[in-house]
């Protein structure tokens, strides 16, 4: 298993799958696991093909796309975190203090190998799954957010903070996308 990585459980559709696949490719998750067969796209004799915006970019070869109903069984030593609407759940801002700084400062930082685990568009992370989750982190928004942006903004606050604790790069604009545009 290549940490960190995204499960999906049971999402209900393609598109939510697609751009989740987008976000793990632009934040740098290297595998997306997707229980259920809800989410259905077409298979073909070079593997699954998603939504058409998302078959024309290179993030297959950058993200491995894994449908199993046991996404679990693929790694030991990760840290499995449920990103939950619960009321006992942390809150992403305050998730994880993993030190404090030379200037007194609390650095907040996800665990190296996590495994960000996330419900379907239509409700919670399924009680099997929680059960094995170590972390429930709840995201500050007032309202459910649709999977994929949920996706995209835990990915993004786990790189601005390694950016900031010095662990990535904070690069210029013109060296950021490195995909053709247009």
């Amino acid at each position: 298993m290549n940490t960190p990585a995204v499960i999906l459980t049971n999402p209900k559709f393609p598109h939510n799958v697609g751009a989740a696949l987008r976000a793990c490719a632009a934040l740098g998750a290297r595998q997306l696991y997707v229980t259920g067969n809800r989410a259905q796209w077409e298979v073909t004799g070079k593997g699954s093909r998603l939504p058409r915006e998302e078959r024309m970019k290179q993030y297959k070869d950058e993200v491995e796309l894994i449908r199993t109903d046991r996404p679990f069984d693929h790694f030991t030593d990760a840290v499995p975190i449920a990103i939950e609407v619960d009321p006992t759940a942390e809150p992403l801002a305050t998730f994880e203090l993993s030190y404090i700084d030379d200037n007194g400062q609390p650095v907040y930082l996800h665990p190296d190998k996590a495994v960000y685990v996330f419900g379907p568009e239509d409700g919670g992370v399924p009680k099997v799954f929680r059960g094995l989750c170590h972390r429930f982190v709840i995201l500050p928004s007032d309202h459910c957010l649709n999977l994929a942006t949920a996706v995209t903004w835990t990915l993004g606050d786990r790189r601005v903070k390694r950016q900031q604790a010095g662990l990535e790069p904070i690069l210029p604009a013109y060296a950021t996308i490195q995909e053709e545009r247009g």
